[in-house]
């Protein structure tokens, strides 16, 4: 059993099937040569990103990756002005400069998503060193896959934080992949929960398709850094459905491999098929959120294709912080 209410349920699954849905338009709509620049989607992972968002508000920091539009949507960043910065539009959350891979919006302690490997580690030290001097209960999380744990700023990061003992989240979400280069050929290491131990910080390791697994582990590591024991380390294995980029052949992963993990590790089915069998939620409400997510989704492209460009004047503004 959850501890979840009905209404919690609900925007869970609301998250979770915006994600996927904003995922999949993208594939769609890049395919078609719509989208400018380079796109990395987070279909598959969705349970992690909820399974964590769920516990934040918006003081408390993230620190994203390349692969960062799930994380945005689940800390509550607005899906149609991200359609429109990725369609590099000026209404975009970010002006339309950001695009996929910098999506960035502090109001909702969204500190951006990041195109280098490992370096929002560095940044959510910062975030979780004002938090604890502010003494305001606030925590900071970043993720990272499992080819930027092995980054030196993450292994600097996670001794930095157990130093001075941060209130600060590391979250390894572990899809067996580092681009085309599996997990066991670039990591030495057996266990990375293991190797974060050998930093004296507390850590564990969960299913990353399982939401209720991760949302039950990353709430008490967060109670337990708003309580100001320091540092804590979660790795989500897990799945990714796309290739690492669009456009990516994926002939790294083996016959069937992707139709296996849509079949049987969907977070989503997962989720679906525990709420209606334990009669949490109902099919009917279900699909009701299917729909209005679908129109969303629609009604934030056709927004994005109508909004202004960025005018050429604004090319140089955003560079430099102004005092």
């Amino acid at each position: 059993m959850t501890n979840l209410t009905k209404s919690e349920l609900l925007d869970v699954y609301r998250k979770m099937r915006t994600i996927r849905e904003f995922e999949d338009r993208l594939h769609l709509d890049f395919s078609r040569g719509n989208i400018p620049g380079f796109v990395h989607l987070y279909a598959g992972e969705e349970a992690v990103a909820v399974g964590v968002m769920q516990h934040l508000n918006d003081e408390d920091r993230i620190a994203s990756t390349h692969r960062g539009h799930g994380h945005c949507i689940a800390k509550g960043v607005d899906v149609i002005g991200m359609m429109k910065e990725i369609y590099g539009r000026y209404d975009g959350v970010c002006h339309g400069k950001g695009g996929s891979m910098h999506i960035a919006d502090l109001s909702k302690g969204m500190m951006g998503a990041n195109g280098i490997l490992g370096a929002g580690a560095p940044l959510i030290c910062g975030a979780a060193l004002a938090a604890k001097y502010r003494g305001n209960g606030a925590v900071g999380v970043t993720f990272c896959g499992d080819g930027a744990a092995n980054q030196g700023t993450v292994l600097e990061s996670l001794n930095l934080a157990a130093i001075w003992k941060l209130p600060v989240i590391f979250v390894l979400e572990n899809n067996g992949y580092a681009e085309s280069t599996g997990r066991d050929y670039a990591t030495a290491a057996e266990s990375f929960v293991e190797r974060a131990k050998s930093f004296g910080i507390h850590s564990v390791e969960v299913d990353g398709n399982d939401f209720f697994a991760v949302h039950k582990a990353v709430g008490e590591l967060i109670e337990r850094a708003r309580r100001g024991e320091g540092p804590a380390f979660i790795e989500c294995k897990t799945n990714r459905f796309y290739g690492h980029f669009e456009g990516d052949a994926q002939t790294y992963r083996a016959k069937g491999e992707i139709d296996e993990l849509r079949a049987n590790h969907d977070c989503l089915q997962l989720f679906v098929s525990r709420v209606v069998c334990e009669d949490l939620l109902t099919s009917e409400e279900l699909e009701a959120i299917d729909q209005e997510v679908k129109d969303l989704i629609e009604r934030s492209v056709v927004e994005a294709k109508e909004a202004p460009l960025p005018a050429v004047e604004e090319l140089l503004t955003d560079v430099y912080v102004n005092y």
